[in-house]
């Protein structure tokens, strides 16, 4: 049997507002001089929440990892429609919001539950000819995507203040929550855009458990080695 090293895992971080996925694995990977390391699902800079880090040997089981459900919780706002379907974009239109009961936006989302195609946004990692899509995006081309097969286990508003509606959505992975948010707008007829998003669960793995990045970021290699996941449990998980 292989020998594993106590940082041969994951790491759940709680990502904050700012620094892309990315970002959180570089710091990771200097902070505690790790040669190998990944992410398990991509959030958007202004997205929050559970993100899994593998490292060493446990970037080999990224793939099963990254293929889990997810469960996200967010706030979508109506009666604008954004370049990039979330807050970053630029605003395309606005228009008047009808009244609305949080009751018909569960009837609304409750058409979205089940299996559909879903068109990728424009300003998203998808890669075209092997470049991102959202570095097309940034000089004003916009190319044909491909439609994704995914699942909605579960969409639901808990509240609504005019014009924005808190809610939260369980999906197969590679769901994008802006789409959802866009294509909810188009369905009511006043357009909308994600507002905020956080990511609450990837799989078994559950934010509650995970560390904020700064905090991660301040322990020693002691204490970082107690915080991560054993390959051996990573791989009965996946």
């Amino acid at each position: 049997m292989h020998e594993f090293s106590p940082l041969d895992g994951a790491l759940l971080i709680d990502k904050p507002v700012g620094p892309t996925s990315h970002d959180v694995v570089d710091a990771i990977r200097r902070e505690f001089q790790i040669k190998k390391a990944g992410h398990c699902g991509t959030l958007d800079p202004n997205a929050t929440g559970l993100l899994v880090i593998v490292l060493g040997r446990g970037t080999k089981l990224s793939e099963k990892l990254m293929a889990t459900d997810k469960v996200y919780e967010g706030a979508l706002r109506l009666g604008e429609t954004t370049t990039s379907y979330d807050a970053d974009g630029e605003m395309t239109a606005s228009m008047a919001v009808p009244r609305l009961t949080l009751d018909q936006l569960n009837e609304v989302a409750d058409t979205f539950v089940g299996d559909q195609m879903q068109l990728p946004p424009m300003v998203s990692a998808v890669k075209k000819g092997g470049v991102p899509l959202y570095k097309l995006a940034r000089q004003g081309i916009e190319v044909e995507r491909k439609e994704r097969m995914i699942h909605i286990y579960n969409f639901r508003f808990s509240k609504y203040e005019e014009p924005v509606g808190q809610f939260r959505v369980a999906c197969t992975k590679g769901t994008y929550v802006r789409t959802l948010a866009h294509d909810f707008g188009e369905k009511v007829g006043c357009g909308g855009h994600l507002a905020t998003l956080r990511r609450i669960a990837s799989g078994k793995f559950d934010v509650v458990d995970a560390l904020p990045l700064d905090q991660v970021l301040g322990l020693s290699s002691t204490e970082i080695e107690k915080r991560v996941i054993p390959f051996l449990e990573l791989a009965r998980e996946a």
